[in-house]
């Protein structure tokens, strides 16, 4: 038997904030990556970096960060521009993933507006987000999206008050199917640059929508998701199509 392009292989993922970024079990989505890496024999290791921690560029294949409440979210903005905002960067420009869910997302782009006060974003995503005097954008949400070469469906769950509109450097992460999506009238949901994704769907995101997970740990070994050995996701697909089905579409 050959020797595959993952034996051996080790994702490295940093946390960003779990304690405080974490509302709609975000945290799930850890689980999941943790849980398909081991069923493939891929050794997982997983750290965090909350408030006043160092984050070292270097050192990780994937760096998550959550959605959280506004009062939380200032905290991280803070501390991100402070201490960990370079690191970031510096880990994208070598193609690690960077992955913003809500909050999360809204901090990896240039500033989140809201009311009297701007929240400065680490700004690796052309992307700028206000809170305007509209109601929230919230329900299930199904997205197309194209990450290589092929149509998949992204399904989830949004609830953000803040309108996202990207500017010329982003490439919307998929087309809003069922939903809001980033401001409720562009059509579109998300934001892509490189290897940097942010989303608004929560759910969580990976649970329902494992493709996307084995993209990302494709993209963190730097291999294509074909090297990615089979798995019975048979559970998998149907909470892909419970979440198709919740935003209005056929099942897969």
């Amino acid at each position: 038997m050959g020797v595959s392009a993952i034996d051996g292989r080790t994702v490295r993922v940093c946390a960003l904030y779990p304690d405080l970024m974490n509302i709609y079990a975000d945290r799930g989505n850890l689980f999941v990556l943790q849980r398909r890496c081991a069923w493939r024999g891929v050794d997982f290791q997983l750290s965090g970096s909350g408030l006043g921690e160092p984050l070292d560029g270097g050192a990780h294949d994937i760096y998550y960060i959550g959605g959280g409440q506004d009062r939380d979210q200032r905290l991280c903005a803070e501390d991100l521009l402070a201490g960990k905002r370079d690191a970031l960067h510096e880990a994208a420009a070598r193609g690690a993933v960077v992955l913003g869910v809500c909050g999360g997302y809204q901090l990896l782009g240039e500033s989140y507006a809201l009311a009297d006060e701007r929240l400065q974003g680490v700004g690796l995503l052309d992307v700028r987000t206000v809170r305007e005097p509209r109601p929230r954008l919230i329900g299930n949400v199904a997205i197309e999206v194209d990450l290589d070469g092929g149509r998949r469906v992204l399904a989830g769950f949004e609830n953000h008050g803040g309108r996202t509109y990207l500017g010329a450097g982003a490439t919307p992460l998929g087309r809003v199917l069922k939903g809001h999506g980033n401001d409720g009238r562009s059509g579109f949901e998300g934001a892509r640059s490189g290897s940097v994704i942010g989303t608004y769907l929560h759910g969580p995101l990976l649970p329902k929508n494992t493709w996307f997970a084995d993209w990302l740990i494709a993209t963190a070994l730097g291999v294509d998701v074909d090297a990615l050995a089979r798995l019975d996701d048979a559970l998998e697909r149907d909470a892909h199509n419970s979440a198709r089905r919740a935003a209005g579409l056929a099942p897969a």
